[in-house]
């Protein structure tokens, strides 16, 4: 069976490649419908991930956010047509202590294999999660990145202790947007504050307890743990303000994606008998987890609806590089190609 597969060649630049799908009675065989656009996606089109990485990663198809439906299935596990999430992670082996996306060993999808930019996509039926009915389909192409926020505050649970009155998010894009709804959803009796640097997008954050510009945080607040949520550049800047701001033996959540270290204040750490634990990408579990808590409370599904951005209509290269373009330009949201449908 032959699969069309939409690589990125060099920055800014896609081609389409047509590859051989071998066809067993082990891997399901879906077609992406919707398929959301990640700020890792956006540093392989833009170019700045180095230039070594490019050159060894190149070409390679891109997306590890979206769904489809299945079209073929000889494990039985799947009527066909059933609308499912793309799991990204490829575990080739399992480990009693180390879970499935920080075993060395996986591959992942757009990162170390091509991603869900093909007409097919093939795997064992474990890396597709079946869908509910009546979730926004748009909102669940990007269940993959609430799914690692909905990870981190599962390992929170457990390495954190157990006063949780105050809990800070840093950052106010996407990632902090989600973190702290699901915080606020499954700790309800905490209180959330989150911290970022735009007000408009902080007036979104409609759920929490408070929000607050990073210039003008009260000098007596104090926090039990914290999340980060930024990355970039301005990564250091934020653990470290949160370094300031937790009480002794707190936990930090370190989410944020940064290309460069990130010098952070070791002696008040010492001082202050601080957890830090960082948290990357997420296994079927979370997947599993995540969409229950959906079915439970379908009013997070309606929150998430507010960080919906572009809807692209994708059908060639021409569109893909469309809705690229137009997502570097967006102020906030997913922007979302729909796809094969």
């Amino acid at each position: 069976m032959l699969n069309t597969v939409y690589q990125l060649k060099r920055p800014r630049q896609f081609e389409v490649a047509f590859k051989e799908m071998e066809i067993d009675d082990r891997q399901v065989i879906v077609r992406p419908t919707r398929l959301s656009i990640c700020h890792a996606d956006q540093r392989y089109y833009q170019g700045a991930r180095a230039e070594e990485i490019l050159r060894q990663k190149l070409p390679m198809a891109l997306i590890h956010e979206g769904i489809g439906k299945v079209i073929y299935d000889p494990t039985g596990t799947f009527e066909i047509g059933t609308e499912v999430v793309m799991i990204p992670n490829r575990p080739v082996e399992k480990d009693d202590i180390i879970a499935e996306n920080y075993l060395r060993s996986s591959k992942f999808c757009a990162s170390s294999m091509d991603g869900f930019l093909q007409e097919y996509v093939q795997a064992v039926p474990d890396r597709f999660v079946r869908l509910p009915q009546g979730i926004n389909p748009t909102v669940a192409a990007y269940t993959e990145l609430v799914s690692v926020s909905f990870h981190a505050i599962n390992r929170f649970l457990r390495f954190s202790h157990e006063r949780r009155d105050v809990i800070g998010v840093w950052g106010d894009g996407n990632l902090g947007y989600i973190t702290s709804l699901l915080l606020k959803k499954m700790l309800p009796d905490s209180k959330i504050y989150i911290f970022g640097v735009t007000e408009n997008k902080l007036s979104d954050f409609t759920f929490a307890d408070g929000t607050y510009c990073v210039n003008e945080i009260p000098a007596d607040m104090q926090i039990d743990h914290a999340f980060e949520c930024v990355g970039g550049g301005a990564a250091s800047k934020a653990i470290n303000q949160i370094i300031d701001y937790i009480h002794p033996e707190g936990t930090i959540s370190i989410l944020g994606v940064s290309e460069d270290p990130a010098p952070i204040n070791t002696r008040m750490v010492l001082e202050k008998g601080l957890r830090i634990f960082g948290s990357s990408r997420s296994g079927r579990s979370d997947y599993e987890g995540l969409l229950q808590l959906y079915e439970e409370h379908p009013e997070v599904v309606s929150y998430l609806e507010n960080i919906m951005g572009a809807e692209v209509e994708v059908r060639d290269v021409k569109d893909i590089t469309r809705a690229f373009e137009m997502d570097i330009h967006k102020l906030m949201g997913k922007t979302v190609m729909i796809w094969n449908e």
